[in-house]
């Protein structure tokens, strides 16, 4: 499986118009916001770890988690230190997670605008969806670009089924590829019903467990960086 090359009409692998002004206060460029959305299970967590390892050398990063109640999500993050502490922080959405990504974004807003001017300039934030359905969309107010991941135990019947979260997302990932003959799932099927449902958008299939791990989504990362940023 492989990275296809976005055709969305912004331009190759260029950001979304966002809601959100590209600049801050003091006239600097804020840094590109992503949001990693998906169900429960899916490895979104997984994701954003592996991105860190990936991109910390080259990018000044921040990681913004989402969950209903607690901090989990950044907690595990703390414990593998994929980033310094100072560089991590949580939003307790207190309902459902979609309701703090899409339909009142000022505490996610107000977590990213904390970390940059405690951590700033940043080049890269990422920001963590709790887990939720197929319906899970950023609002482009508080996101440039979302990427939506699913995994083959969720069933191999979820790109067919589409929802926003599918048929939309900058870029898919259909992750845990390597427990495709554990589960009975036709990795074939998958990527011809996600091209159906998505026509040029992007998808990546990747087993976080192999040697290639996040190299692809990790690229693709660069490219809508590299397309900020000019």
């Amino acid at each position: 499986m492989h990275l296809h090359h976005p055709h969305d009409g912004h331009g190759h692998g260029a950001p979304a118009p966002s809601g959100a002004a590209a600049r801050r206060p003091d006239g600097t460029r804020r840094a590109l916001r992503l949001g990693l959305g998906g169900p429960v299970g899916s490895g979104k967590t997984a994701t954003v770890a592996a991105l860190c390892r990936e991109l910390r050398s080259e990018l000044s990063l921040a990681v913004v988690t989402n969950d209903i109640y607690t901090r989990e999500d950044a907690e595990f993050l703390l414990r593998e230190a994929v980033l310094p502490p100072e560089r991590i922080t949580a939003v307790e959405t207190g309902a459902c997670p979609h309701t703090a990504i899409r339909d009142d974004i000022s505490a996610n807003l107000e977590a990213v605008e904390d970390l940059e001017d405690a951590v700033g300039p940043l080049d890269l934030v990422l920001l963590e969806s709790g887990g939720d359905n197929l319906t899970a969309t950023f609002s482009r107010g508080l996101v440039d670009a979302q990427i939506f991941v699913i995994d083959v135990a969720g069933g191999d019947d979820i790109p067919r089924k589409g929802g926003p979260g599918v048929t939309t997302a900058d870029l898919l990932v259909v992750n845990k590829t390597d427990l495709a003959p554990y589960v009975g799932s036709d990795l074939d099927r998958m990527a011809a019903d996600a091209k159906a449902q998505r026509g040029h958008l992007p998808v990546v299939f990747q087993s976080l467990r192999e040697e290639a791990g996040v190299d692809r989504v990790a690229a693709w990362v660069r490219e809508r960086l590299a397309a900020w940023r000019a």
